[in-house]
C-alpha cells in the first residue's frame, strides 16, 4: 500500500546562491557531509547538495510533514555500490519502505520519494 509521494525540483542557480557552511549543516546529515567534503569538483559539490536537498524536499511532500515536525538531517540519501540512491533515517517506526529516484542536469536537480507499507 502507498503512503505517499512527493517529488521536488530545485534550480542549481538558487542553491549555488545560498551554499553557506550554515546551509549544508542544515541540509545535509553527518554522513552525507563526509561524502560532500571529498567530492574535488565545484559543480559536482553543487549538483550533490541540490539532488540532497530535493531528495529531502520530496520526502517531506511524502510524508506531508516540513521542518518542524521533522529536520533535514533526519535522513540520509546515500548511494549503493553500483551508485542508485537510498535514504537511510529512523523516522519510521511502522517497517516502511522508502524507494527514491534522483536525476539531475547541469542546471537542475530533481527528487521523486514513494513510501509504502
Amino acid at each position: 500500500m502507498i503512503l505517499g509521494i512527493g517529488i521536488d525540483l530545485v534550480d542549481l542557480n538558487r542553491i549555488k546562491e545560498i551554499m553557506t557552511e550554515k546551509f549544508i549543516e542544515r541540509v545535509l546529515s553527518i554522513e552525507e557531509q563526509i561524502v560532500f567534503n571529498n567530492i574535488a569538483a565545484e559543480n559536482m559539490k553543487l549538483s550533490y547538495l541540490g539532488s540532497r536537498f530535493a531528495a529531502k524536499e520530496a520526502i517531506f511532500k511524502a510524508i506531508s510533514q516540513g521542518p518542524g515536525k521533522t529536520n533535514y538531517v533526519d535522513f540520509s540519501i546515500l548511494n549503493h555500490e553500483n551508485g542508485s540512491p537510498y535514504i537511510k533515517t529512523s523516522f519510521f517506526k511502522h517497517n516502511e519502505t522508502l524507494h527514491i529516484s534522483i536525476t539531475h542536469t547541469d542546471e537542475h536537480a530533481i527528487a521523486y520519494v514513494m513510501i509504502e507499507k
